[in-house]
């Protein structure tokens, strides 16, 4: 801290001398000395660590233009929408939880909500040993060594309310909860965030850890954790004290960025996520957004809880963690009062919300779907053929992600990637069999402009007929065996079977390929002739026969000889 030295300050006095009249020069003088010190102090206070400190502005933290900021009002909805709002209210009714408020009780060392600390610039870096080292930042990844890159206070070591959770960190908590320790410096706008901390008396330990540039939109390396299971920042996605109720010198209209929310399991990964957690069928990605509908009528919350819920419509939530479904995430603050917060979010449910399509982006400006392409034209139903998306210009840092979708007995994916830098990308196209010639056709979609391609289908011909074995002992028994060049239709295919000779063998009068098998076996049943014989098995469909001469040989009259 600077000190003052008092006794050269010149004194202020008035005209009629009342000042120095009432106020003794050594008392004002002791006055201003005190009041000089206490901004020294204050001033001092601001560049110390803080919990809960103040955020650099303007806000939101991250690009207008970052994930975390985009506008999804006019986003499309994903085409399994209503499935995944099904897996959510998973039998029943699900409705939102404020993962967020103050302490647990008055005075507690337990808290609610996700504490964070800013730091000045000059705030000493430490190393930090990692669970997930591969994943993390501050590790020398070609020897997995840690160094010195973590801004991480001593006050965290033993002071309340800095770590999630709220026991200070030399406190292992480390199997019963998540315990982050988000640091933001906020001279350099950069954001270290670790997940399930312990300082062991020597060293912090953690299970995985990450920076955050706050000024780019730098995206984890793909594959990678952070701090959180999708490898997304989690500050710019918590509900703050200071946007809702514009505290802590915070006067804004609106909050523009999306929230962070929970799920209880996930499925995979999808933009603007890094990282996967789960393989759960049903249930949405990493980075998965929800939106509550523009027809949900908010007006009956108090203006801070509506200024959430607009958030919601506007930005969404993004599915960062596992954990209980629709828990939202949000700054630890003594402030908050959880008497208003939990029936507001609680009148809430899933079934206000919708899924946009999964790995939505905003377009970037000028880039539009300039051709869309399916080869061959035309292909047996049951065979495969394959699209391809051309954009009028190259993709943005990122990519682009396609919406695809189809009319008629096809299959596409719900969208194709068009990797940054490319204009164009593949994808493939499943058909299914018909009973005869079917038109289909694809629809790439992508900010606003739309191109299709048509595709037919003819119905699948017969192309093999083959008999095992092709010699027949006489009372034998063979197999028979019919192949499509694709699949049969919904109805099965059903093939027209003759024996020529039907005193040598028989087959059945008919064999039926299963709807989307290709083929199918038969019975073949030889006579107990007394000479050698042979008869002509057929297969006809769709006007096409095929044949195969079986002979069937006649039973010997003496048995073989011993060959003892």
């Amino acid at each position: 801290m600077r000190f003052f030295d008092c006794s050269s300050l010149p004194i202020c006095s008035h005209s009629n001398g009342f000042l120095s009249e009432v106020i003794p020069r050594a008392l004002l003088l002791q006055m201003l000395c005190l009041a000089l010190m206490s901004f020294a102090i204050a001033t001092n206070a601001f560049a110390a660590p803080m919990q809960g400190g103040a955020l650099p502005q303007p806000l939101p933290l991250l690009p207008a233009d970052n994930w975390w900021n985009a506008d999804i009002s006019s986003a499309p909805v994903d085409s399994n929408s209503a499935n995944f709002i099904t897996f959510i209210n998973n039998g029943g009714t699900r409705h939102l939880h404020p993962d967020f408020g103050g302490d647990v009780s008055t005075g507690s060392v337990d808290i609610y909500g996700l504490p964070y600390v800013t730091v000045d610039g000059s705030q000493p870096k430490l190393a930090v040993q990692f669970l997930y080292s591969d994943e993390s930042d501050g590790v020398d990844h070609s020897t997995d060594t840690s160094f010195a890159f973590y801004p991480i206070p001593a006050q965290a070591i033993t002071q309340a309310h800095w770590v999630e959770g709220g026991a200070p960190g030399n406190v292992d908590q480390r199997i019963d909860a998540d315990r982050h320790l988000l640091i933001l410096d906020r001279d350099n706008k950069l954001l270290y965030e670790l997940y399930n901390v312990w300082y062991d008396g020597s060293v912090w330990r953690a299970g995985s850890g990450a920076l955050f540039d706050l000024k780019t939109n730098n995206r984890r390396t793909e594959g990678w954790t952070s701090a959180d299971a999708a490898g997304l920042a989690i500050l710019p996605g918590l509900v703050r004290y200071d946007e809702v109720f514009n505290a802590y010198g915070t006067t804004i209209s609106d909050i523009n960025h999306a929230f962070r929310v929970t799920v209880r399991s996930s499925n995979g990964h999808v933009y603007p996520g890094s990282h996967s957690a789960g393989s759960q069928s049903g249930a949405l990605p990493m980075g998965a957004r929800l939106r509550l509908k523009a027809s949900k009528n908010i007006s009956g919350f108090t203006p801070e809880m509506q200024k959430i819920f607009r958030a919601m419509k506007k930005y969404g939530l993004i599915v960062a963690d596992n954990g209980s479904d629709l828990y939202i995430s949000g700054s630890y603050d003594t402030n908050w009062d959880n008497g208003v917060l939990n029936p507001a979010f609680g009148a809430l449910s899933a079934s206000d919300f919708e899924v946009v399509q999964l790995g939505w982006k905003p377009a970037p400006t000028g880039v539009s779907v300039a051709q869309l392409a399916i080869t061959p034209a035309s292909v047996v139903g049951g065979n495969g053929a394959s699209g391809s998306v051309s954009l009028s210009g190259a993709a943005p840092t990122g990519g682009i992600t396609v919406a695809l979708t189809a009319s008629g007995p096809i299959t596409v994916p719900v969208s194709v990637i068009v990797a940054a830098g490319a204009t164009s990308a593949t994808f493939a196209i499943e058909t299914q069999g018909v009973a005869a010639s079917t038109s289909a056709s694809v629809t790439a979609s992508y900010s606003g402009t739309s191109k299709s391609a048509s595709l037919t289908l003819t119905a699948a011909q017969l192309t093999t007929l083959n008999v095992n074995p092709g010699t027949l002992p006489a009372g034998g028994s063979g197999t028979g065996s019919v192949v499509l060049n694709g699949q049969a239709p919904p109805t099965g295919a059903v093939l027209l079977l003759a024996s020529s000779n039907k005193g040598a063998a028989t087959v059945p009068d008919s064999v039926t390929i299963a709807a989307g098998a290709s083929s199918a076996a038969f019975d073949i049943v030889a006579k107990p002739v007394r000479r050698t014989q042979s008869t002509t098995i057929s297969a006809t469909y769709g006007g096409i026969t095929y044949t195969f001469k079986l002979t069937v040989r006649k039973a010997s009259l003496f048995p073989p000889p011993n060959p003892y």
